[in-house]
């Protein structure tokens, strides 16, 4: 790998290479970059498969991973072994997940109700991160195919409203497709950037984006002063898309053809034929009256354009309503707004493009292809970044990655890399043991997973938590960087206000050539890092389960069957037993979801005689 010279008060790249732009998106995915010869953005098509990249892997027999095009033919042949939708899930706990668990055709597992998901493909298990990579990993592949040139470094989009924490998987799955994620851009921003707004730093403009994908969908109000972005508002659904439009039109056939619905979600091959069916009337009812088509010459899939719409119109207002809200949050009128920006394969529905135009008075525009904008404007940060457009102001950046240590002795990111400065971040913890009533704060710098590889800037102790049982405990600790680069680290006990901070310099005396290793040393160790992240939080994820599940039992064996916990000791023990041997993640996680699995029946069942017990002898007001 060539060494790389990073320019550290702006964050820029110094040598001509290329940098891509990467719209990682619910339903298809897209790879972009600037042409050398015109400067202008255009999405990849490798070997003509076109630019879209379906958000789809498929786990075969052989081992093979499939991703893409290809992978999304097993949607109906292979569902339990195909994955889609995978950016839902990111930075994502099974009890966020809520009553949307069933809409995935494939098993997602409840490891620990604040756990991050996993998803379980035969005996291996899969995260959300790992998932992700996979499709970064075929966007990075057609680019160096196409591009006959190495791409290391990227641009990666997420919606305005992601979190810390899903911006982090973000970057995290950047980092395991072997990418140096340059920067995390709002996907309003990047649509914004693709239609020439804000590149101009003397202009000045209030910009609407309202967002239609597959899965999910965004109204963001943007204010563009002087070559800076600042999201005003941003309002929507992460559970409505095109695909609520699909399921609309499914439903319909259900009914038309007297189908019993449960016996449709228990099929799933029948399931994703109509999905794919109805994905494709949607399509053909933007440029036509009537879709005609059938299932094994059986069920009947007829729909005129008239009927779609009546069938989407509740969809289309709830949409309308996220705009009126997200206008209402940034205190504006429709008539303030100056352009309107339409992103999303969804847009395309003309019934859509004239509900937007007409709420906002003016014509939206729709002059780019709506599927690439988002990618197309990453390739144009992805050009600022690498120092090629002296006319947009880049905000001074932080060089290297500010976290915390936690559980295992891994790195916590809480200010990554290439944060523009000043910027405040934090995030949320707790107590692993009851009764806990310190907790040490380690501070360090660097890219690596573990702190150890890491250098260490700071520590102090929160004293004085309460003593509580295991979890309870909510400590905020919050990174606040000024513009001088000067660090403070503030740790709050929300429920008693106990408090604690330390001003740190994250430069730390490091010279130029120190972070440029710092940075090199992680991307050589990427794969590596990664690994090592991953078992570490299998290890402590199934020392929590072990730890939950024996305070469990103890406190409410009366409740329970000889049986059970005979049972319960036996996986209780089994788990041990894989831990003592060293066992990899899938071997950890494996034991983890047979225990769960195991005790789950009987945790509900005691928690429905704990509420009928706190019940009895009151009164209802």
């Amino acid at each position: 790998m060539a060494k790389v010279a990073i320019n550290l008060s702006t964050g820029s790249i110094q040598q001509e290479e290329v940098i891509v732009g990467i719209d990682l998106g619910t339903t298809n995915s897209l790879v972009a970059y600037i042409h050398p010869e015109d400067r202008k953005p255009i999405a990849i098509n490798d070997q003509g498969q076109g630019t879209i990249v379906p958000s789809v892997v498929h786990f075969a027999a052989n081992g093979e991973t499939i991703v893409g095009t290809l992978a999304k033919d097993y949607l109906t042949t292979d569902p339990a072994n195909t994955i889609y939708s995978v950016k839902r899930l990111l930075g994502k706990s099974y009890k966020d997940l809520g009553e949307h668990k069933n809409y995935f055709g494939y098993k997602i597992i409840d490891d620990n109700s604040e756990g991050l998901v996993k998803v379980r493909v035969q005996d291996r298990f899969y995260s959300p991160i790992k998932l992700s990579a996979e499709i970064l990993k075929e966007l990075r592949e057609r680019a160096e195919h196409s591009l006959k040139t190495p791409v290391n470094r990227a641009v990666i989009t997420v919606p305005a409203y992601f979190n810390d924490s899903q911006r982090q998987a973000t970057r995290d799955a950047g980092k395991l497709a072997g990418l140096e994620v340059l920067r995390i851009v709002n996907e309003p921003t990047a649509a914004a950037l693709a239609y020439g707004i804000g590149i101009d730093p003397a202009e000045e403009k209030t910009v609407a984006v309202y967002d239609l994908g597959g899965g999910t969908f965004d109204i963001s109000i943007l204010s563009i002063h002087q070559g800076i972005f600042e999201v005003l508002s941003t309002n929507g659904d992460t559970y409505l898309g095109g695909d609520d439009f699909d399921r609309a039109i499914i439903n319909h056939w259900i009914q038309n053809n007297e189908l019993i619905a449960d016996t449709v979600n228990e099929d799933k091959h029948l399931q994703q034929e109509l999905r794919l069916k109805a994905e494709e009337a949607k399509k053909t009812l933007s440029s036509q009256e009537v879709y005609t088509s059938n299932i094994d010459g059986t069920i009947d899939c007829h729909i005129e354009r008239h009927t779609f719409e009546t069938l989407i119109a509740p969809i289309v207002s709830k949409t309308i309503e996220s705009c009126k809200q997200a206008m209402a949050d940034a205190k504006l009128q429709p008539e303030q707004i100056d352009a309107v920006i339409m992103v999303g394969g969804s847009t395309r529905v003309p019934m859509v493009y004239e509900a937007v135009s007409e709420f906002f008075g003016k014509p939206a525009n729709n002059s780019l292809n709506p599927d690439e904008v988002v990618a197309l404007g990453a390739a144009i940060q992805a050009d600022i970044l690498a120092g090629n457009r002296k006319d947009i102001l880049l905000l001074d950046v932080t060089p290297l990655t500010l976290g915390i240590e936690t559980m295992g002795g891994l790195m916590d990111p809480i200010i990554p890399r290439n944060s523009k400065i000043p910027t405040k971040a934090g995030r949320q913890y707790t107590t692993s043991v009851d009764g806990q009533v310190n907790m040490k704060i380690s501070v360090y710098q660097g890219e690596r997973d573990l702190v150890k590889e890491n250098r260490k800037l700071a520590e102090f102790d929160l004293k004085g938590i309460p003593a509580m049982p295991a979890g309870f405990p909510k400590v905020d600790v919050n990174f606040i960087l000024n513009a001088d680069g000067i660090l403070k680290v503030e740790a709050i006990e929300v429920r008693s206000g106990v408090r604690q901070e330390v001003e740190v310099k994250p430069q730390y005396g490091l010279t130029d050539e120190q972070v440029e290793q710092m940075l090199m040393d992680s991307m050589l160790n990427a794969k590596e890092d990664v690994a090592a992240r991953m078992q570490i939080e299998a290890r402590s994820t199934a020392e929590q389960m072990l730890y939950q599940v024996e305070r469990f039992v103890d406190k409410n064996g009366e409740h329970l069957t000889e049986e059970e916990i005979q049972l319960t000791h036996k996986n209780l023990q089994n788990l041990r037993d894989v831990l003592a041997a060293g066992g990899d993640k899938d071997a950890i996680y494996t034991a983890i979801d047979t225990l769960e699995e195991q005790t789950s029946p009987f945790a509900e069942r005691i928690m429905q005689i704990s509420i009928k017990q706190a019940m009895q002898g009151k009164k209802i007001e």
